[in-house]
């Protein structure tokens, strides 16, 4: 285990790394600066949990990585974006926020309606799944092995795929259903 003062040493050789990364991920001197204060707290409150003689560099650029992510996820889940600019309070005011659902509603309703057009013995098994149904509880509830559920399943993706691609005349139906 580490003193306080030889941990503090270790991360210092560190700084200019970590300054480096911050500035990679944000693109911005001032968020880069902010991400490694946040990143230099977070290895400070957790130094016990590094072990000794493994790769510091590693273990901070991670919880940087971590870092840079979480704030990311928790800016975008609040409808934040950043803008410097003086009309700023219009992108980031979430008060008076409108949401336009339309454009899913239609693409939900064209997709049930291609699900409906399958055959019961695609169709059913593909909506079990999507219903959260395990592979092994739709074998039992069709009366069939799990490989021909598996197989279903697949093909029923396959032509809600290509369905899809043609409805919206997309070259590559892979982008449209992971």
């Amino acid at each position: 285990m580490m003193t306080q003062r030889e941990f503090s040493a270790e991360f210092e050789k560190w700084t200019a790394y970590l300054m480096g990364f911050a500035y990679k991920l944000t693109r911005d001197k001032h968020l880069a600066e902010d991400l490694y204060q946040d990143t230099a707290v977070a290895v400070f409150k957790n130094h016990d949990k590094f072990t000794s003689g493994t790769n510091m560099k590693a273990w901070v650029g991670v919880i940087m990585r971590n870092s840079f992510i979480n704030g990311y996820h928790r800016k975008k889940r609040r409808g934040l974006v950043f803008d410097d600019s003086k009309e700023s309070y219009l992108l980031n005011d979430t008060k008076n926020k409108v949401t336009n659902e339309g454009e899913g509603n239609i693409a939900m309703t064209e997709m049930l309606n291609l699900v409906n057009e399958l055959q019961d013995g695609l169709r059913i098994p593909f909506v079990m799944t999507y219903e959260g149904y395990k592979y092994d509880e739709i074998a039992q509830h069709m009366n069939l092995p799990i490989g021909t559920v598996k197989s279903r399943i697949f093909q029923a993706r396959k032509i809600l795929k290509t369905k899809l691609s043609l409805l919206y005349r997309n070259t590559n139906p892979q982008e449209l259903v992971a």
